[in-house]
């Protein structure tokens, strides 16, 4: 895909398609846009409001209304993140992720924690092929994103992932010992397919333990209803809380195809190309952040992201 075309307009139409209980296949609702920027450029809560200065002066440029009304005074939020794989990185090497998240409140646990699990590729017909639909009992959430990223090499452009979502409490996984990955694989059917042994085990990414810290800086109106609300998030480690890694993202949902209008969705893309641009000292080119904690010790496995 040229880095400089629109990608909504890249997104092709699915071909038709069955999961195996003869549910029809799910189709892209999200775009979510991300920049991925240096930890180091996050020393205190001022730094996620210098970076929002730069969004708003950059959405103005493009004709984008962007309101921080209600935001200015809301503390950070604070979740714990951790990602799950086999030793050999065998999810993160097929296109998969799964992560288990908490967000705390005062210090203390809000709720239960979360199990998101994923599917990303750059193939947008294989991502909505693989059911991500897990075998719980209660609720679960689907969300298939187009997720628009800088290019690898520079900034200045866009390249495109696909992700087909499944979250649900961790309270909702009722089998047996969940570090197993025949277990995982019972209850996540996508991972069935993988090669395992009986006795294999999924454990902590490179006994990687991240503390994020998210403020939500305003919302983007690009007009015709499309609105994204943006956030600044710096990860850092649990423990000696050494930073990893910072992101710009928002993200705009609609429900078909349909409601995409084109002029907002080509106004988002130049602002998102535009705001690359403006900030090349806080970018860190060719990254994610599931992608730094699998890099933290070297020898990067291969992934399709």
């Amino acid at each position: 895909m040229s880095d400089k075309v629109a990608p909504i307009q890249q997104i092709p139409e699915l071909k038709g398609g069955k999961y195996s209980d003869g549910h029809p296949l799910d189709d892209v609702q999200y775009i979510e846009s991300k920049i991925i920027l240096r930890p180091e450029r996050f020393t205190s809560r001022q730094s996620f409001w210098d970076f929002a200065r730069i969004v708003k002066r950059v959405a103005r440029e493009h004709d984008v209304s962007f309101s921080s009304e209600g935001f200015e005074n809301a503390r950070p939020q604070i979740r714990e993140v951790v990602f799950l794989d086999t030793p050999d990185f065998r999810l993160y090497k097929s296109g998969f992720i799964l992560r288990r998240r908490v967000t705390f409140e005062d210090g203390f646990p809000a709720g239960e924690p979360e199990v998101v699990f994923k599917y990303r590729v750059p193939d947008l017909q294989a991502a909505a092929e693989m059911d991500v639909r897990p075998r719980i009992e209660g609720e679960y959430r689907i969300k298939f994103k187009v997720e628009v990223l800088p290019p690898k090499d520079a900034p200045g452009g866009v390249r495109v992932l696909y992700s087909h979502n499944c979250e649900f409490p961790l309270g909702h996984f009722h089998e047996g010992d969940q570090k197993k990955f025949s277990t995982l694989a019972h209850v996540l059917p996508g991972l069935a397919h993988l090669r395992h042994a009986k006795e294999d085990t999924l454990a902590l990414v490179n006994h990687t333990i991240v503390e994020e810290v998210l403020q939500d800086i305003g919302v983007l109106d690009f007009g015709k209803g499309m609105t994204g609300k943006a956030g600044v998030a710096l990860w850092r480690e649990r423990g000696d809380h050494a930073p990893l890694v910072g992101e710009f993202a928002y993200q705009m949902k609609f429900k078909r195809r349909e409601d995409l209008h084109d002029k907002a969705i080509k106004r988002s893309e130049q602002f998102f190309v535009s705001l690359q641009l403006a900030t090349p000292d806080w970018i860190l080119p060719g990254a994610t952040k599931t992608g730094i904690v699998y890099r933290k010790q070297g020898n990067p496995p291969q992934s399709h992201e």
